[in-house]
């Protein structure tokens, strides 16, 4: 590893001034049957759709549904993989059905991750002089290069900067970057998007949390065109800055880790920025040379 590795985000020992909630303990005590037919209605299926999936009898999903018949273990685990749910869901189901947890979730500080976080810091170090953040499945900053410091610490309330920091709640609060984003319209309609995708895939209440407070932000001039030129759907999103250097023109990108028997790093992902003009470029190089990065 480099000697100048990615800057992590300490986690605080307070109670966090926007703190999002875990998944509700209540939840834990539901049966596995309403786990199924939530998840089974959140995927759009039919008992009949996710019976022939799960290359099982629509009466056995009827039944394990209402509770009259427990699930094996094998059971679980093929209707999560048709079901496509993610891995810290998978162990609730689990747990509902009277099984132990299968996959790990631990922090990323945790020594048996050291290789993991190694990896995502020298990810965040070789997108230097570009700003690149690592974060959790809520959003929250969990190592930023010097590059990504440099650009938000003279922008950002320190209230904002506070642990847990929040991207999502750092663009659109008032007190963050929202009057510095140039097109701030579409950059929220591109957040909120992504969020909405996210809550459609998980159904996870802290999120759910996270996208009515950001709700409550007050929203831009809605006449803003929600596309913009150098938008690449699906690919890149253009972020345009209004830094203390001038316009900054950048793309930004969403890099998924993923593994089959650990939580944390399934929902980690590193959020990367990459200069859209000469200009931009330039800027960036030259904030390099003042942190020793170039």
């Amino acid at each position: 590893m480099t000697s100048t590795p990615a800057t992590p985000v300490t986690p605080s020992r307070r109670t966090p001034r926007h703190p999002l909630p875990h998944r509700a303990a209540a939840a834990g005590l539901a049966s596995f049957g309403d786990h199924l037919r939530t998840w089974r209605q959140q995927r759009h299926l039919s008992q009949l759709e996710l019976a022939d999936e799960a290359d099982i009898s629509t009466r056995h999903v009827s039944f394990m549904e209402t509770g009259r018949t427990n699930p094996s273990r094998d059971m679980v685990l093929r209707l999560c993989e048709r079901l496509a749910i993610p891995l810290r869901e998978r162990n609730a189901l689990l747990v509902a059905a009277g099984y132990a947890p299968m996959y790990r979730e631990r922090a990323l500080d945790d020594p048996a991750l050291a290789a993991a976080r190694q990896a995502v810091e020298l990810v965040l170090k070789g997108h230097e002089p570009c700003p690149a953040i690592a974060l959790d499945r809520c959003w929250n900053v969990v190592a930023a290069n010097r590059a990504a410091q440099a650009l938000l610490a003279a922008h950002v309330s320190p209230e904002l900067l506070a642990p847990p920091v929040n991207v999502f709640r750092l663009s659109l609060h008032p007190q963050g970057l929202a009057s510095r984003i140039a097109n701030l319209a579409q950059w929220r309609h591109h957040l909120f998007e992504r969020l909405r995708q996210q809550i459609q895939a998980t159904a996870d209440p802290a999120l759910l949390a996270l996208q009515a407070e950001l709700l409550e932000y007050p929203t831009p001039d809605e006449s803003a065109p929600l596309v913009m030129e150098g938008e690449m759907l699906g690919v890149v999103m253009p972020f345009c800055f209004k830094s203390v250097h001038g316009m900054l023109s950048l793309i930004s990108t969403t890099t998924i880790f993923g593994t089959p028997v650990d939580v944390t790093l399934q929902e980690l992902a590193v959020e990367s920025f990459f200069p859209a003009d000469a200009f931009t470029a330039e800027v960036l190089r030259k904030m390099a040379q003042q942190y020793g990065a170039g």
